[in-house]
């Protein structure tokens, strides 16, 4: 009896084990964190068909905006702030991309080491986090700022289009 306790335990341990190697290793570990006040989903993606691959791009044509924090997401276009994909975009852009410099240089970099295509959410959130550090360097008041923002777009254009080119 004790035996089968050991082997149950054992395996519990490992799995939890895996798991949190899991989020370590994972490009944007804040996916699967649920956070209070939030859209209660894990790993939440905004594409799940080519409608909303299309209203994605309307809403990126329209000018949205991804807030640096504290602020919410803003769409010019009343109508297409309205629909109900916006709320899990919404969730993506302020819980789960990257803000901060040093974040996105950590991504960059597990980009670069990696050898195996993105998946399609780890993808859309990559785009989404050009589509940040691109408005991001537009709003850098100084030469520095500048540059650091243009390096960090730049390597992360590389990484999807490297992602993107036949192999």
């Amino acid at each position: 009896m004790t035996l089968w306790w050991a082997l149950l335990i054992v395996a519990y341990l490992s799995v939890y084990l895996a798991a949190a190697q899991h989020h370590r290793r994972a490009l944007y570990p804040s996916a699967y964190r649920i956070k209070r006040g939030s859209y209660s989903l894990v790993n939440p993606t905004v594409q799940r068909s080519e409608e909303d691959v299309n209203q994605l791009f309307e809403i990126l044509l329209a000018g949205m905006q991804i807030p640096d924090g504290g602020q919410e997401m803003q769409i010019s276009d009343k109508e297409l702030a309205s629909l109900r994909s916006v709320a899990k975009l919404e969730v993506v852009c302020e819980d789960v991309l990257p803000k901060r410099l040093s974040d996105i240089r950590r991504l960059t970099a597990e980009l670069d080491r990696r050898r195996r295509p993105l998946s399609w959410p780890d993808f859309e959130r990559t785009v989404l986090t050009l589509v940040y550090a691109a408005q991001t360097l537009a709003r850098s008041g100084s030469r520095q700022q500048r540059e650091a923002w243009a390096d960090a777009a730049t390597r992360l254009f590389r990484a999807l289009q490297k992602d993107l080119a036949p192999s």
